[in-house]
C-alpha cells in the first residue's frame, strides 16, 4: 500500500513537473511570437525607405528618406509616452469608461499604461512580464507603419519639422483612436455596430490614407504636376528598381504585421487556451492566413497588371490585394480573397486618376492604395461576411453591410479631419511647405547635410506632358 501511494506521489509530481514545463513553452512561444513580428513589421520601413527615395527625383532623394527615418524614431517614444494609454483608454468613446471586457477606460489605462508610477511595472523591464514588453512593440510598429503610409503621399515639398508633427498625430493619436474603437473588444463600434477589422485595413490603411488627403489639400501639388488648364504631368521618379522592391519589401512586412493581429492561446490575456484568435476573439489559424495571404497579393497583380502593364502600379496592386482583403482575412474563403483582390487590382489605377483630375497630387497614390482601398476593403466585408460573429460570446454582435459602412464613414473622418486641420495650422505658421527656391533648387542641397549621389547631380527630367 505505500509503495502504491509513494508511485502515485511520484506519477502527481512528474505531471506538476510536465505541466509546468509546457507552461513555461508555451509563454515562451508567446513572448517569441510577437517578439518575431516586430523585426519583420521594420522590413515594411526597409520598404518604405527604398519605395519613397526611388519614387522621389534625385536632388530629393535624401529628404525624402530623412522623413520616414525620422517618422519611424519619433513614432517609438510619442507611442510610449501617450498612444499606448489612448488604446487602453479611448474604447467606449470620449467617457473613458471601462467597457463590457473590464480592459478599458481611464482607470485600467492608468494601471498599465503608462511610464511611471504603478503601472511602469508593465511598461519596463520586469522579468516577471514576458507579455508587455513584445505586445507594446507589436502595437507601436503598427503605429509606425501608419505614419510612414503618409509620408510617400508628401513627398519633395513638405518641410521636415512639419512633416514630424503630422506622423505624430496620425501614428500615436488618430489611428489608435481608430483601434481603441474598432479593434478592441470594448470599443464601442465593435460592441454596438459589429464592426470587424481583422487586419486593419481601415483603422490603419484608411486612416492613414485620408489623413494624407487633408494633408495634401492645404500642402498643394510639386511644382510643375499640373498645367494651367488642369492637366496633370507626369513626375517620374529617378529609381522605379529601387522603388519596386521596396514594395516587395512591403509585401514581406505584410506577414509580421499581419502574424501580429493574432491573439497566440495559453496565456493570462488570450482569448482561449487551446486555440489561437483574432483581437475580437473570432477564430483565425495562421495557416489560414497563408492561403489568404498569397491569394490577395496574387489577385492584386493580376487586377493592375491586365489594366496597367505598369510594374510600379502592379506592386501598388499587390499592397491593394492584400489591404482589400485584411478586414475579412480570418473569414474569406481563398477563391473569394483572390475575387475581392483582383477587383481591387482592377480599380486602382482609375481610382487614382479621378483624384488627380480633382487637383491631388498624391505622389506615391498612398491615398488610394491605403485610404479608398481601404474602405472599399471594409465595406466589402459587409457584403460578403454579414451575419459572421463580429467578436467572442454570448449575445455577441455580428457583422453587418450597415456597421461596416459606419465603421467606414469614421475611419474616414477620423483621418481626413486632424489630417486637414492639423496641416491648416502649420501652413498658417509657414511649417508646411518648404519655400519655393528650396523646391526648385532640390530639398537634398538645402536641407540635409549630404548627397545621395555624391559624384554629381545631373537635372532632373522636366515633367512629362
Amino acid at each position: 500500500m505505500e509503495e502504491q501511494i509513494a508511485a502515485l506521489v511520484a506519477k502527481v509530481a512528474e505531471l506538476e513537473a510536465a505541466g509546468a514545463g509546457a507552461k513555461v513553452t508555451n509563454t515562451m512561444f508567446a513572448e517569441t511570437f510577437y517578439y518575431l513580428t516586430i523585426p519583420l513589421m521594420i522590413i515594411i520601413h526597409a520598404g518604405f525607405l527604398a519605395y519613397e527615395m526611388g519614387a522621389s527625383r534625385m536632388k530629393n532623394v535624401l529628404s525624402s528618406g530623412v522623413k520616414n527615418i525620422l517618422a519611424f524614431a519619433f513614432m517609438i517614444p510619442t507611442f510610449y509616452f501617450f498612444g499606448w494609454w489612448v488604446y487602453w483608454g479611448f474604447p467606449t468613446g470620449l467617457t473613458f469608461a471601462e467597457g463590457p471586457a473590464g480592459i478599458s477606460g481611464a482607470a485600467y489605462a492608468s494601471s498599465i499604461a503608462w511610464g511611471w508610477g504603478e503601472s511602469a511595472q508593465y511598461m519596463g523591464p520586469n522579468i516577471a512580464d514576458q507579455a508587455s514588453g513584445v505586445f507594446f512593440g507589436a502595437f507601436a510598429l503598427f503605429a509606425a507603419t501608419t505614419a510612414s503610409i503618409m509620408s510617400g503621399a508628401v513627398i519633395e515639398r513638405i518641410q521636415t519639422v512639419g512633416f514630424v508633427i503630422l506622423a505624430i498625430v496620425l501614428g500615436s493619436f488618430a489611428w489608435v483612436v481608430a483601434a481603441a474603437w474598432g479593434w478592441h473588444a470594448d470599443g464601442w463600434m465593435v460592441t454596438k455596430f459589429g464592426v470587424h477589422d481583422f487586419g486593419a485595413a481601415g483603422l490603419v490603411h484608411a486612416v492613414a490614407g485620408f489623413f494624407a488627403l487633408g494633408v495634401l489639400i492645404n500642402l498643394g501639388p510639386r511644382i510643375g504636376k499640373f498645367n494651367a488648364d488642369g492637366s496633370a504631368n507626369h513626375i517620374a521618379g529617378h529609381n522605379m528598381p529601387m522603388t519596386v522592391v521596396g514594395l516587395m519589401l512591403i509585401i514581406v512586412g505584410f506577414w509580421g504585421f499581419l502574424m501580429a493581429c493574432v491573439i497566440v492561446p495559453g496565456e493570462a490575456w488570450s482569448w482561449f487556451g487551446d486555440k489561437p484568435a483574432t483581437i475580437y476573439g473570432t477564430p483565425i489559424t495562421l495557416s489560414a492566413l497563408s492561403f489568404n495571404i498569397l491569394m490577395a497579393i496574387a489577385g492584386g497583380i493580376i487586377g493592375t497588371w491586365i489594366m496597367t502593364r505598369d510594374p510600379f502600379w502592379m506592386m501598388s496592386g499587390a499592397l491593394a490585394g492584400i489591404i482589400s482583403t485584411a478586414s475579412g482575412l480570418d473569414i474569406y474563403f481563398p477563391g473569394l480573397t483572390f475575387i475581392v483582390a483582383f477587383s481591387a487590382g482592377l480599380i486602382l489605377k482609375m481610382c487614382a486618376d479621378w483624384l488627380e483630375r480633382r487637383g491631388i497630387d498624391d505622389a506615391v497614390g498612398a491615398v488610394t492604395v491605403h485610404g479608398t482601398i481601404g474602405l472599399y476593403g471594409v465595406v466589402m466585408l459587409g457584403i460578403f461576411a454579414s451575419g459572421y460573429p463580429a467578436l467572442q460570446g454570448e449575445d455577441a454582435p455580428t457583422i453587418s453591410l450597415m456597421g461596416q459602412i459606419i465603421g467606414a464613414v469614421v475611419f474616414f473622418l477620423l483621418g481626413f479631419v486632424p489630417g486637414y486641420v492639423c496641416s491648416f495650422i502649420l501652413k498658417m505658421f509657414g511649417m508646411l511647405r518648404v519655400p519655393e527656391g528650396a523646391e526648385l533648387a532640390g530639398m537634398d542641397t538645402v536641407k540635409v547635410p549630404a548627397q545621395g549621389y555624391p559624384e554629381g547631380i545631373p537635372a532632373s527630367a522636366a515633367p512629362a506632358e
